[in-house]
C-alpha cells in the first residue's frame, strides 16, 4: 500500500502550461478548501488561478490580480475567493477578508502571497509554491497541510 501524497512537484514551460496545472488542481478540490499561493512576482500566481477559474467553470479572462482591491469574488461551479495578501499591513486585517466565512460556505478560497499571512491560515490547506528556474521554466511544487488536503492530492 502507498502512502497518501503530502507534495507533488511539476514543472511547466509557458503560461498556458502554469494555468493547465491550475485547472487540474482545482477539479479534485473539495468545497471549503484554501489554496496559499507563493513565489516571487512574475512567477505565474495569477496565471495558476486563471486556469483554477477554468476548472471551476469561470472564465479566465474575468479573472485579474486582486493587488489592490484585495479580493474578488467569482461565481462557478464553486464561488472562488481571490485574495492578494501583498498589500496587507497586519495580520487584523485578515478578517475583514471573509476568508473563514468563504470557507465555511464551501467557497473555494485561492490567496496569492499567502506567506506574509500564514499565521492567520487554517490548519488544513493547500500550499503551493511556483519557482522560476529560468525565464521559462516554472516549478510548481503543490504540497497537503492537514488531512483534508491530503485527500485532494490523494485525488489528484
Amino acid at each position: 500500500m502507498s502512502a497518501t501524497p503530502t507534495r507533488v512537484e511539476l514543472h511547466s514551460a509557458s503560461e498556458e502550461q502554469t494555468k493547465a496545472i491550475g485547472r487540474r488542481l482545482s477539479k479534485s478540490l473539495l468545497p471549503g478548501t484554501l489554496v496559499a499561493l507563493d513565489g516571487d512576482l512574475g512567477s505565474g500566481k495569477t496565471r495558476f488561478v486563471q486556469g483554477m477559474a477554468e476548472g471551476l467553470g469561470i472564465a479566465s479572462d474575468e479573472v485579474s490580480s486582486p493587488t489592490f482591491v484585495l479580493c474578488h469574488i467569482y461565481a462557478g461551479d464553486l464561488t472562488l475567493l481571490h485574495v492578494d495578501a501583498y498589500r496587507l499591513k497586519a495580520l487584523d486585517e485578515v478578517p475583514d477578508l471573509g476568508i473563514s466565512e468563504a470557507l465555511d460556505e464551501g467557497s473555494i478560497v485561492v490567496i496569492e502571497w499567502a506567506g506574509r499571512i500564514s499565521a492567520a491560515l487554517p490548519t488544513d490547506f493547500i500550499h503551493v509554491q511556483i519557482d522560476e528556474m529560468d525565464p521559462n521554466t516554472r516549478r510548481v511544487v503543490v504540497e497537503s497541510h492537514g488531512p483534508n488536503s491530503q485527500q485532494i492530492l490523494t485525488r489528484w
